[in-house]
This record gives C-alpha cells, sequence and structure tokens, in this order.
C-alpha cells in the first residue's frame, strides 16, 4: 500500500430522508425551501406524555423497492441505508472493481434502536423463545456497512464510525483515508439513522435539545433566527460513491466533485455542550488538508442545528479558523428543512454539498423571519443563493455529543 495525494472524486450519490426518496427529488425540495417536519399521526403524545409530537419522518414509499424478505431482515436503520446504496451504486454507473478493491464505510449515531427496543419488548411481554432470530445482526451498529459489503463482495474493508451526529461525515473522511492509504479503489461512505422513538424523542425533550413549536413544527427548524429553540428530529440516509481519479478516469466515470480534505478533532469538554476549539481545530485542519486557500470557499453548509447556543458559535468557530476571511462564503442550514438525522446527518450534508458545488446553487436556510443580530457570517436566507463559476470549495460541518467534530472541504469538478 502506498499514500496518495492524488484527488478522490465522488461519482455516485443516493439517499432517503425527509424531503425525498432518491436525490433528484430531495435536491429539488432542497433548492424548493420545503419543510419536512409535520405533527406525527400516533398517539405517542398520550400514551407517553411526550412534549414534543412532530419531527422529520421519511418521505412516504421511500423505502417501496425492498423486497419484503429483505426489509424482516434489516432494522429501519439498515433498511434506510440499503436503499440508498443501491442508489449510489447504480447513479455511479455500477463500476466494475476488483471487490480486494472496494470498501464500505456507513456510521450511525444509534444503530438498530427500534429493533433493540422492540425486540426486548417481545421478551418481556412473549419470552424469550419468541425473540425474532435476525435480532443481533440487525440491532449491530456496524448492520448497515456489513449488508452492503456483502451484497457488492467488498472485501477491502467495511468500518462503522459511531460518533453521534458526526458519524455520517466521520465515514466519509474514513472513505478518503481509505484510497489515499491505497487501501481500495472504490468506497461506498455515508450515515443512517431510524431514531424517531418515544424514547428518543424523550430524552432529547428533556435535556431541552428538542424545539417545542408543537402549534408550528413546519417552522420549528430555525437556525440563526432569534427564536429558535431546539432541533427537529428527523430520520434517514445517504450513501456517497468515492473513487479514486485515476479509476473514475480509467472507466470514464461522471465526477461530481472532490472530497478534497477532512479535519477531525474532539473537545474533550462536555458531553453535549459544543467547544468552539475544537470545531475550529477541525475546520482548520480539513482546510489545510484540502490544499484550498480560505478565499476558495463560498459556501458552508453548517452543522446549524437551530440551537441557541450551537449556531453562532459554530460560526465563530469557522471565521476563527479562516482567519476571518469568510465574506465570501454564503452559510446555509439544511436542518432547517430536512430536521437533524443524527449519525445520517453529515453524510446526507456532504451529498448537499456535493450538489451545491457541482450545480454551482446553495440551497436556503428556511424559517428565518428575524435574523440573530450576532450572526457573524452571510446566511442564505429562505431562498437559494448563486455560487460564483470557475473552481470553488464548499466546506461541511458535522459536530456530535461527546464533543466529535468533523470538517470536510468539497470542490468542484
Amino acid at each position: 500500500m502506498t499514500a496518495s495525494r492524488s484527488r478522490v472524486a465522488v461519482t455516485g450519490l443516493g439517499t432517503v430522508n425527509p424531503l425525498g426518496g432518491d436525490v433528484a427529488s430531495t435536491w429539488k425540495a432542497a433548492l424548493a425551501g420545503t419543510s419536512s417536519a409535520r405533527t406525527m399521526d400516533n398517539d405517542w403524545s398520550e400514551r407517553y406524555g411526550l412534549s414534543v409530537n412532530f419531527a422529520c419522518q421519511l418521505v412516504p414509499g421511500a423505502l417501496d423497492s425492498l423486497t419484503r424478505p429483505e426489509a424482516k431482515k434489516l432494522d429501519p436503520s439498515g433498511q434506510y441505508a440499503m436503499v440508498a446504496a443501491r442508489e449510489a451504486w447504480a447513479d455511479a454507473g455500477t463500476p466494475e472493481v476488483d471487490g480486494d478493491r472496494l470498501g464500505v464505510v456507513v456510521g450511525s449515531g444509534i444503530g438498530g434502536l427500534w429493533t433493540t427496543l422492540d425486540q426486548w419488548d417481545v421478551v418481556r411481554e412473549r419470552g424469550a423463545r419468541r425473540i425474532n432470530p435476525f435480532t443481533v445482526p440487525m440491532l449491530m451498529a456496524n448492520s448497515s456497512a456489513a449488508n452492503i459489503s456483502m451484497e457488492l463482495g467488498a472485501r477491502a474493508g467495511a468500518h462503522t464510525p459511531v460518533s453521534a451526529c458526526a458519524s455520517g461525515s466521520e465515514a466519509v473522511a474514513l472513505g478518503l483515508t481509505m484510497i489515499r492509504d491505497g487501501r481500495a479503489d472504490v468506497v461506498l461512505v455515508g450515515g443512517t439513522e431510524a431514531s424517531i422513538h418515544p424514547m428518543t424523542l424523550a430524552g432529547f425533550a428533556n435535556i431541552r435539545a428538542l424545539s417545542t413549536r408543537v402549534d408550528d413544527p413546519e417552522h420549528a427548524s430555525r437556525p440563526y433566527d432569534v427564536d429558535r429553540d431546539g432541533f427537529v428530529l428527523g430520520e434517514g440516509a445517504a450513501i456517497l460513491v468515492l473513487e479514486s481519479e485515476e479509476h473514475a478516469a480509467a472507466r470514464g466515470a461522471r465526477v461530481y466533485g472532490y472530497v478534497a480534505g477532512r479535519g477531525m478533532a474532539s473537545d474533550a469538554h462536555h458531553i453535549s455542550a459544543p467547544s468552539a476549539d475544537g470545531q475550529a481545530s477541525a475546520v482548520r485542519e480539513a482546510v489545510e488538508d484540502s490544499g484550498v486557500a480560505a478565499e476558495d470557499i463560498k459556501h458552508l453548509n453548517a452543522h446549524g442545528t437551530s440551537t441557541p447556543l450551537g449556531d453562532i458559535g459554530e460560526l465563530r468557530a469557522v471565521s476563527d479558523a479562516l482567519n476571518g476571511v469568510t465574506d465570501q462564503i454564503v452559510v446555509t442550514s439544511t436542518k432547517s428543512m430536512t430536521g437533524h438525522l443524527l449519525g445520517g446527518a453529515g453524510a446526507l450534508e456532504t451529498v448537499f454539498s456535493v450538489l451545491a458545488a457541482h450545480h454551482r446553487i446553495a440551497p436556503p436556510t428556511i424559517n428565518i423571519e428575524n435574523l440573530d443580530p450576532d450572526t457573524p457570517m452571510q446566511i442564505a436566507q429562505n431562498a437559494p443563493a448563486a455560487l460564483p463559476d470557475g473552481d470553488i470549495a464548499v466546506l461541511n460541518n458535522a459536530f456530535g455529543f461527546g464533543g466529535h467534530d468533523i470538517a470536510l472541504v468539497v470542490t468542484s469538478a
């Protein structure tokens, strides 16, 4: 194996999420500034006393391509990842690649939550003999990476970073490293999460992380607005096909853009409160690793969860990392539309970053009625923003509970 600094291309994209069941419908909805937050059609609020009864749930019909036997052996998180991976693989043109040179990295913040809790209910209520024999393979956090690797015959490695809300972005970073290190020519990377459940809603609500705008859920996720009061829980998966530039060129692959750099840091500060130092460190490392100048960064897909503490602190950390060279950057938080996909968030936002560089347009941050006067950077408020021609770079941040900081730099093709 030899380390390589050659560029790593993005040749395939796939997703299922609250905005759409594929990349095309998702991108169209994002550019239209669509909110996916809705009051849930269930009795959880009355049954469990939940204070928050809305979320950004998967768009209907997104999993229709799965056969019934396939679905029965996969946790919802695994179902999401499999559908997204199949789309990404087809979008890349189903590359012909030696299995020993093909890898998979799919992160998840929680893993098979539904399987874990449902099967515990079965044991409690009906006895151990009635448990689903596929329980353990379904609930494992690495289930998605394992099943995708088996479907495609990927033998270069199947990995699963579990770093809370940074998991999907860390998967992209690890896939980039696999190709640079000579371990693989092609790697499917991404993240998945299926955690809209009474327990997680209650847990996040009890630490006051969720918006409580129950009377107006569509406008609840409002990063950078003075009245932001927390995030909206989302679900879904996104997968990207990364490929060495040489391998992509040899087969004449269509290239969306390049994952040019990654930065990884940890706060060592607090389990749920962010640290600007850790965030700035990850951004600084990602930019240095990519080789681009701060002036080349034209767009930031921010972590931007719509929390009072996190939104402005992140932008200040970015400004610090770039030595204040931020006037040219247009900021978007696509979580205003998708909600927060936890372990799937960074992967979906990498897809958005790649598409923004490819199409030269930044999606909007919606629901901004009164921009926080402390916002230190230019926001794409409620409408898409055009990006310039020429070579451009996009910065994408993902930060997770526990102080996991991941920054990625994507460049145009």
